[in-house]
């Protein structure tokens, strides 16, 4: 077999097979074998029967077609590993000549990875070792945590005054536009905190005042934004009856506080932990927001031709990360689309620029690490695959929802890149 490698534009490459007659009889050989297993040939076993005969049984083309399905795809894979070709993703394949009892010939056409012209990376690190910020956490910061933790052991009394702000209630309302009760507009015991604006503005401005088994009316006009769309705008006579009004009571942020938060000795030993979990936060959003600017840096200074192959994949990866997002909130693609004012084509086209960045980022740091020879352990991947696996409940649930040896490539690309930053943090 004969395969002759010519570079093309934007990291692709085409391969033109040739193979030998006596090679590619082989092949026709096999194929008659394979399809004969489905035919009742007197006399033969499946899969047995002489080609000829299968020839005539089934015809010249039919063979053809799957003899040149096997030999593309061994001859294919044997070019590919045996030239240490770098492949991403499927080729495109064309058939240039085939017939019975003469050479075969085929050519692929496949994206590679890329040859990354790398500028000083190193220097550009020391270069960007001052836009480094200081972290600090500030008084403002705990008492907001340390609210935070108030609020969430708010313990709710039942009252039998008029209900105010900052009161937990519970409500039945339905709402009526041209003479439909929409569901969207209707529940049942619908709990919430009034003052904390959870409804559509001017709604619970008309709950204020209204104490347990009362009734009242009212109208408003939802927004021009509003979600479904068909009510955006309009009119709407709303029915509410308040079925309970309790009154919040905020624990006191004391040292007793602080014991029945966990185990800490006093509201000082709290607010060291408090700031300590800020504190380690800020610097990890900090250390990732350097990183990012550090290797866009050295991306945008690397030469590069980027497979186009590659940034689609990533644009459309990104797509279906965005829609099952949208999906968790309750939209459709289209109304987020509507709602944002934007095409398909126009997203489709800003989310392209943003996969080329990443995919430039991503070819920048596989460079970095063949440079410097890093190397990721068995070791270490199977103790980075144990720490994600350890998010879910159980062994079922997780092999339920996690492909495998997808979550090891992964793991080691991040090992790798987690040993370049740490070079590029030091050097």
């Amino acid at each position: 077999m004969k395969v002759n490698i010519t570079k093309l534009p934007k990291s692709e490459i085409e391969l033109k097979f040739e193979v030998p007659a006596q090679e590619w009889q082989e092949f026709f050989n096999e194929a008659a074998a394979e399809l004969s297993r489905d035919l009742k040939i007197e006399g033969f076993r499946p899969g047995h029967a002489p080609a000829k005969m299968v020839e005539e049984r089934i015809g010249l083309d039919k063979i053809l077609e799957k003899a040149a399905d096997l030999c593309v795809k061994k001859c294919y894979v044997n070019a590919i590993l045996n030239n240490n070709i770098q492949a991403i993703g499927r080729p495109d394949i064309s058939v240039t000549k085939i017939a019975k009892d003469n050479p075969f010939e085929f050519k692929a056409c496949v994206a590679v990875v890329p040859e990354v012209k790398l500028p000083d990376y190193k220097k550009i690190a020391r270069d960007m070792a001052k836009d480094k910020k200081e972290i600090s956490v500030s008084d403002e910061e705990i008492n907001r945590s340390l609210e935070w933790l108030q609020r969430s052991r708010t313990k709710y009394l039942t009252v039998a005054r008029p209900a105010q702000a900052g009161d937990r209630v519970e409500i039945d309302f339905e709402g009526e536009c041209e003479g439909e009760k929409p569901s969207e507009l209707c529940s049942k015991n619908h709990p919430a905190v009034l003052g904390r604006g959870y409804f559509m503005p001017g709604f619970e401005e008309n709950l204020l005042g209204m104490k347990e088994s009362e009734e009242k009316r009212f109208s408003l006009f939802l927004r021009e934004d509003f979600e479904p769309k068909r009510l955006a705008g309009k009119m709407i006579d709303f029915r509410a009856k308040m079925n309970l009004v309790q009154e919040s009571e905020l624990p006191e942020v004391n040292d007793a506080f602080a014991q029945g938060i966990g185990n800490f000795k006093d509201l000082a030993a709290l607010k060291a932990n408090v700031k300590d979990g800020i504190l380690a936060e800020k610097k990890e959003q900090e250390r990732d927001r350097w990183r990012t600017k550090l290797i866009e840096e050295i991306a945008k200074k690397s030469e590069m031709e980027i497979p186009e192959v590659m940034v689609e994949s990533e644009t459309h990866r990104m797509l279906d990360e965005l829609k099952a997002k949208i999906s968790q909130v309750g939209l459709t693609y289209e109304q987020y689309l509507e709602r944002f004012k934007k095409t398909e084509q126009v997203l489709h086209e800003e989310f392209e620029k943003i996969a080329e960045q990443k995919v430039r980022a991503y070819l920048t740091l596989n460079e970095i690490a063949k440079q410097e020879k890093i190397e990721v352990s068995e070791e270490e991947t199977t103790e980075e695959i144990n720490q994600a696996l350890r998010h879910f409940a159980g062994q079922e649930q997780a092999e339920k929802n996690v492909d495998l040896e997808q979550l090891k490539e992964y793991s080691k690309d991040v090992l790798k890149n987690r040993k370049v930053f740490e070079i590029l943090e030091n050097c």
